[in-house]
């Protein structure tokens, strides 16, 4: 899915579900020393971290990493683990960990070769998906040239794999030639959203979780990505490009040398029982990580929409029904990624509030206030 990587001179969007911010690439972390030095974090981190005026719907903030580039947190279905991904302690891309919701604990479970993205847990805590490209080679996948522009790279050696939760067991669900990533399991447990470019463009597919059964859901030219299913199961949220003229002609052509140019996406859902596309934002900004509310009416998503340069990424709401959208955070850098609990009483968030060091971004959980 995509995500945003913050350094000291610029926003790299770390997002689309590409998503694809790099995984392990053959190093391995010192899981003692880790373990030992977030321990002390937590030992002396503030009861709660910074809420700006205007965030109404938060309280009680807690961090729960520090350092490091850290993003696409997602809960367990009870509430007491997250997956994640990150780049940290010497790691050259990004590699899938898990931890407590408290912040201890964490570690890495994904493979250590490769790059890796978008990390779920299965609905009952019997099995973690994420994306990786270690078939293909240990090491980090080159980065995307951007003398032209600011792009992503997607990946053709990005699969989608199922692991038992401490990363043992490892078993590949994909095999067409080309990008497959950006995977979630409905709730439900029965099926797997994932983006792939099996048909020559970027489309969402659903399948079972055997890797079994795949079903085309969007077929127009453009980018669909980064999607998840609702609570219920029942309707689908994402990303999506539509770019039409000279736009669409340049899409092509980076997609062509599997690269994508992440401007402009707007918000869309889609009911799976009659599967047609609604698209929900008609902002032109870059609108990514959509979420839904366990209540099926708001989705959670973040937006540049209010930032002239396109650089401040903020959480915002859109009503399904209305399409009205409530600015949630006022930070003046990068909050993203955001995930409702199951039971809707916390978001996990991306943040780059109470940096210590430039460029970082952790994770937050917030105690959420209808």
């Amino acid at each position: 899915m995509l995500r945003v990587v913050i350094t000291s001179q610029r926003l790299l969007l770390t997002i689309l579900t590409i998503i694809v911010i790099a995984a392990g690439c053959g190093e391995k972390v010192d899981d003692a020393t880790f373990k030992k030095a977030q321990a002390e974090k937590l030992a002396q981190k503030k009861a709660n971290a910074t809420i700006f005026e205007g965030e109404k719907h938060f309280a009680n903030i807690t961090q729960i990493t520090f350092g490091g580039q850290n993003a696409e947190a997602y809960f367990s279905n009870d509430g007491s683990r997250l997956i994640f991904q990150s780049t940290r302690n010497g790691l050259s891309c990004d590699a899938i960990f898990t931890i407590n919701a408290d912040g201890s604990e964490p570690k890495m479970v994904s493979s250590g070769k490769g790059t890796t993205s978008c990390g779920f847990i299965a609905p009952d805590d019997s099995y973690i998906i994420y994306a990786s490209t270690h078939l293909n080679e240990a090491a980090c996948p080159k980065k995307p040239d951007m003398s032209r522009g600011y792009v992503w790279a997607v990946y053709p050696s990005f699969d989608i794999f199922r692991a038992d939760p401490d990363g043992s067991n490892l078993v590949r669900l994909t095999e067409s030639s080309g990008y497959d990533a950006e995977g979630v399991i409905s709730p439900q447990g029965d099926k797997i959203l994932f983006t792939s470019m099996r048909t020559g463009d970027l489309e969402l597919f659903m399948m079972d979780i055997d890797g079994k059964n795949v079903e085309q859901l969007t077929d127009q030219a453009g980018y669909d990505g980064g999607g998840f299913f609702s609570y219920d199961g029942k309707s689908i949220v994402w990303r999506a490009s539509r770019p039409e003229g000279q736009e669409l002609k340049d899409y092509q052509t980076l997609l062509k040398d599997n690269l994508i140019r992440p401007g402009k996406l707007e918000i869309y859902m889609m009911n799976l029982d009659d599967r047609k596309p609604i698209q929900l934002t008609d902002n032109g900004a870059a609108n990514f990580g959509p979420y839904f509310h366990p209540n099926g009416q708001k989705i959670i998503f973040s937006s540049n929409v209010s930032d002239p340069k396109g650089r401040n990424f903020d959480l915002y709401l859109v009503d399904v029904s209305t399409k009205e959208v409530e600015r949630i955070t006022y930070n003046e850098t990068f909050d993203a990624f955001p995930m409702f609990s199951y039971d809707g009483q916390k978001l996990a968030f991306a943040s780059n509030r109470d940096n210590k060091e430039k460029g970082e971004t952790n994770i937050f959980i917030a105690d959420w206030v209808d």
